[in-house]
C-alpha cells in the first residue's frame, strides 16, 4: 500500500511539472463528455485576461475554445464557438457577447486571441490577425481558484460536460495573460515572432493533465 500511494504521488508530481510544448500540439480525436486537458496555474484573480491559441477543426456544430470556471461562475472566462458559421461568443463572469462576422473556414488552421478588461467589461477579438469591434460584456474581477479546461465547455465548476459541445480537432500554442497586452504583442504571435509568452498559460512551460483520448503530438507530422 505505502508504495502504491509513493507511485501515485510521483505520477501526480510527473504531471504538475511544467513541459516545453514548442512544436507540439494537443489532438482531440473524437466527440467525448471526458476527454480534455486541464490547464494548471497558481493565480486565482485576474483584473483582466488575453488568450491566444491556434486551432484547426471540421465542425459545423457549436464547439468551445477555451472555458475557465472558478467555485462561483461556471462561465468566468469562456471561448464558444456558435452553431453560427461566423461567431465566437465569449464570456465573461457569466455575461456573454457574439462577436459575428468571422472567416472560420473548417479544416484550415486559425489563430485566435481574445482580450477582456474587468474594470471596464470590453472584450476584443482578433482572427488571423484581423481585429474585431470592441464590444461590453460584464464588470468584475474573476476571483476563485479556476479550473481551465480544453476540449469540454463547463456548465458546473469542473464538470458539466456536453459531447455535443466538445472540440474535435487540434490545439496548440496556448498562452494566456492576466492584463490586455498590447496590440503589436498580439500581431507578434499572430505572425509567429517573438512576444513575450502568457504569465498565467505558457505554451513553453505548460503544466497540465489530460483526461481521456487526448493525444500530444508533434506539430511538423500534422501540418
Amino acid at each position: 500500500m505505502e508504495k502504491l500511494v509513493l507511485l501515485m504521488v510521483v505520477f501526480a508530481t510527473c504531471h504538475a511539472v511544467p513541459k516545453d510544448m514548442s512544436g507540439k500540439v494537443f489532438v482531440f480525436p473524437k466527440e467525448s463528455k471526458t476527454d480534455h486537458v486541464k490547464l494548471l496555474t497558481s493565480k486565482s484573480r485576474f483584473n483582466a485576461l488575453t488568450t491566444c491559441l491556434r486551432f484547426q477543426t471540421d465542425l459545423a456544430r457549436n464547439y468551445v475554445l477555451f472555458s475557465l470556471a472558478t467555485p462561483t461562475h461556471s462561465n468566468d472566462f469562456v471561448l464558444f464557438k456558435t452553431n453560427s458559421n461566423d461567431v465566437i461568443r465569449t464570456h465573461a463572469q457569466d455575461g456573454g457577447t457574439d462577436f459575428q462576422a468571422l472567416s472560420l473556414s473548417r479544416n484550415t488552421w486559425h489563430s485566435l486571441c481574445s482580450t477582456w478588461n474587468s474594470e471596464s467589461g470590453l472584450a476584443q477579438l482578433w482572427v488571423d490577425g484581423k481585429a474585431t469591434i470592441i464590444r461590453f460584456i460584464k464588470t468584475g474581477v474573476i476571483s476563485g481558484a479556476p479550473i481551465t479546461i480544453l476540449g469540454q465547455e463547463q456548465d458546473s465548476y469542473g464538470g458539466g460536460f456536453d459531447e455535443s459541445q466538445s472540440f474535435i480537432g487540434m490545439i496548440t500554442d496556448v498562452h494566456v495573460w492576466d492584463s490586455v497586452i498590447p496590440s503589436q504583442q498580439i500581431k507578434l504571435y499572430m505572425n509567429g515572432r517573438h512576444f513575450s509568452p502568457g504569465n498565467v498559460f505558457n505554451w513553453h512551460s505548460l503544466s497540465y493533465d489530460v483526461t481521456g483520448r487526448v493525444v500530444v503530438a508533434e506539430e511538423c507530422d500534422i501540418k
